[in-house]
């Protein structure tokens, strides 16, 4: 499972890449001035030069290599609700990065979705965000956190007691 979601969240990063450069340099140029910054309800509140794009695909090719160095963290260093054992160590490293090329996978995604939506506004003028991006990733995030955290706390306690 891991490695798959390793090469969704790669081939999403050479998604972001793809569209950026389709953007800027495609027949389909845009406008001069594009919307940068959205506020909570998706409406624009920051315009700037096409180039800004590249900054998405930057920060999420950052965000991503910084998980994944952080992942390498021995599982021991984590806080986690458990107490780690030799008994229970395996499942609880293999469910913590499961869930961390989860979350990778995810936010890949929502810099993909922002950076679409970004070019689609720019190029229909209909400049808007949709506002249920936020409440949709943040329990898309959290749902995850809270799955693995549950499983993590049956499964270490279960392997714990036998």
């Amino acid at each position: 499972m891991r490695k798959t979601l390793e090469v969704i969240g790669l081939g999403m990063l050479a998604v972001i890449y793809w569209i950026t450069w389709t953007a800027l340099n495609g027949p389909d140029r845009l406008p001069e001035r594009i919307p940068t910054h959205f506020d909570i309800s998706g409406n624009p509140n920051g315009w700037g030069s096409p180039n800004t794009l590249l900054l998405i695909p930057i920060v999420a090719t950052g965000i991503y290599l910084l998980i994944t160095v952080l992942a390498s963290i021995p599982t021991t260093k984590f806080n986690l609700p458990v107490r780690v054992t030799t008994a229970n160590l395996p499942f609880i490293q293999e469910q913590t990065r499961d869930m961390v090329s989860w979350i990778k996978v995810e936010m890949i995604c929502l810099f993909t979705y922002v950076q679409t939506s970004i070019i689609q506004a720019a190029r229909s003028s209909e400049f808007r965000l949709s506002p249920r991006m936020i409440p949709v990733f943040l329990v898309a995030v959290f749902g995850t956190v809270g799955w693995y955290l549950v499983a993590i706390v049956k499964g270490a306690n279960a392997r714990e007691n036998s």
